[in-house]
């Protein structure tokens, strides 16, 4: 059985850093790729970025340059280092993992946790 663990949200200053982090159990690693979603109030929920097993990262145009998805794969644990946080970022954020290997693609996800920019 998959689940995730999502830790670090919070509320931060514009400009300010925050990281999350979530860690995978009952994943066969090398199979899953990881990410991070986010849906803010009144929107869809979009991908923020992805990491696959061998290190090829993904990210949303707006958060390019600002944030940082990493991988642990001896801890099946995925992180995501935001800096320069902007109001806009505010949203629930949730872990992903997918296998890759099923078709279609399966997901599974975090409860998530939520990410409050604002001064």
């Amino acid at each position: 059985q998959v689940q995730l663990v999502e830790s670090g949200g919070g509320l931060v200053q514009p400009g300010g850093s925050l990281r999350l982090s979530c860690a995978a159990s009952g994943i066969i690693a090398p199979i899953y790729a990881m990410g991070w979603y986010r849906q803010a109030p009144g929107k869809q929920r979009e991908l923020v970025a992805s990491i696959t097993y061998s290190g090829r990262t993904n990210y949303a145009d707006s958060v390019k340059g600002r944030f940082t998805i990493s991988r642990d794969n001896a801890k099946n644990t995925v992180y995501l280092q935001m800096n320069s946080l902007k109001p806009e970022d505010t949203a629930v954020y949730y872990c992903n993992t997918r296998n890759l290997v099923t078709r279609p693609p399966a997901d599974y996800w975090g409860q998530g946790t939520q990410v409050t920019v604002s001064s």
